[in-house]
């Protein structure tokens, strides 16, 4: 894999690789779905996610929904299925969203990281980190670092030793020590979520 021999000059990122087998980013193709499927997942197992996210799927015979089918489905057959009330709104200016200004995989695909991450959280119930998200597992981009990862930080702050008492300054040497994994920040990301998962 082209990364792996870029990441491992990072002696400390190197001893993660050798447990943890490579990656393959995957396509998304409906990414008013994955937007979707991550605002329902937040702060929830990813069990009790699934059990909601197909609960979401039946409500239009198990298939993608289009835009105006979710907009036109009563507000409280979206509640019934186990989101709350803030969710509900989140999916549904998702799907506002991408029947009047377009979330067609084609037109994401033509604009850089920050476009991306600009034109997304525009919609209300999008933050940076979902944005984040978007990039690295529907668009496949290769060079994504999500700073304000909980996982992430975690992952740095027990792997370089980091003190994190001063926020600012933990967030600098964050930012430094990713410097070095460009122009593969994603896989690097990968990497520390993996080893955090298996500490």
């Amino acid at each position: 894999m082209h990364y792996v021999t870029h990441l491992q000059k990072d002696r400390r990122l190197k001893k993660i690789i050798g447990h943890v087998p490579p990656f393959t980013l995957q396509k998304r193709n409906n990414i008013a779905l994955y937007l979707s499927a991550s605002i329902m997942s937040q702060q929830l197992s990813v069990k009790v996610a699934d059990v909601i996210f197909r609960r979401f799927l039946a409500l239009y015979n198990g298939k993608a929904p289009r835009p105006n089918q979710v907009l036109d489905t009563p507000f409280e057959a979206l509640r019934s299925i186990g989101l709350s009330n803030a969710k509900t709104s989140y999916v549904q200016n998702v799907y506002r969203f991408a029947l009047e200004n377009g979330l067609e995989l084609k037109k994401l695909r033509r604009m850089t990281d920050e476009e991306v991450i600009a034109y997304v959280t525009r919609i209300k119930g999008v933050g940076r980190w979902t944005a984040e998200m978007l990039l690295m597992f529907a668009l496949q981009r290769e060079d994504v670092f999500s700073a304000d990862d909980l996982g992430i930080q975690t992952a740095i702050r027990n792997i370089y030793k980091l003190d994190h008492s001063n926020k600012k300054q933990f967030r600098e040497e964050m930012l430094k020590i990713s410097q070095k994994w460009a122009p593969y920040r994603t896989y690097a990301c990968l990497y520390l979520w993996a080893w955090k998962d298996m500490d």
